[in-house]
């Protein structure tokens, strides 16, 4: 989908019960295969890409030190910054509006102060996005270029697992969908092309989702997770 019907979409997204518990399960697999994120010594900044309107933000925030949480539909930031609003304990969030195309975007970072080293990131995070970006390639590039070194990278999304993942979506919701999921093989290439080491692409979690053609169909999450070399 474009920025325009995910900015339609907004007000309604969160009372998707699919979608609120995938987020649920997409966390548990980042505290999963993240032990250190429970380190409150060493809480890191966090690059959130498509965060929606902050389900996954809200639950990873209390083990970040700072949550910069982007998407590129402004319906989505209105919904997470009104959730914001309501919550003033949460001060870690910094809610962001538009497609970061460089990590040195100034939108993702902290001052325009001139010669002042631009922000880089302990980790970034995604849920539910790559099946929608036009270039994985580009994505990850850029994803990198955001990391500090020995930075990471833990990105989740349902496996094209077959004809039947297309089923994912119904056939009315396509538009913006690039890919029917994404497969083991090719992010572990992409991700050692634009650098990163230590890779891991496992299965994170299942779901039963409801179909458009009616009945459930299980679908597998991926995570997928690498370095920045230190």
């Amino acid at each position: 989908m474009t920025s325009e019907l995910f900015d339609k979409e907004a007000a309604d997204w969160d009372n998707e019960p699919y979608t609120v518990a995938s987020s649920k399960q997409a966390f548990d697999a980042l505290l999963k295969y993240i032990p250190n994120l429970k380190n409150e010594l060493e809480q890191p900044d966090i690059l959130e890409i498509g965060c929606g309107t902050g389900l996954l933000s809200l639950l990873v925030a209390p083990y970040a030190h700072s949550l910069t949480a982007v998407d590129p539909s402004s319906g989505m930031i209105k919904a997470l910054e009104a959730k914001l609003a309501v919550n003033p304990s949460i001060s870690n969030i910094k809610p962001v509006c538009g497609l970061i195309q460089d990590p040195d975007d100034q939108k993702i970072q902290n001052s325009s102060v001139f010669g002042e080293s631009p922000k880089r990131f302990d980790l970034v995070i995604s849920h539910l996005v790559l099946h929608h970006i036009p270039s994985l390639s580009d994505i990850l590039n850029i994803m990198y270029g955001c990391l500090k070194p020995g930075g990471q990278i833990a990105l989740t999304d349902f496996e094209n697992f077959g004809p039947d993942a297309r089923k994912f979506h119904a056939e009315c919701k396509m538009e913006g969908v690039e890919r029917h999921g994404i497969t083991r093989e090719e992010m572990k290439t992409l991700m050692e092309e634009s650098g990163f080491v230590d890779i891991r692409v496992n299965e994170g979690f299942r779901m039963d989702k409801p179909v458009e053609s009616g009945g459930l169909i299980e679908f597998p999450f991926l995570i997928c997770l690498g370095k920045k070399a230190a």
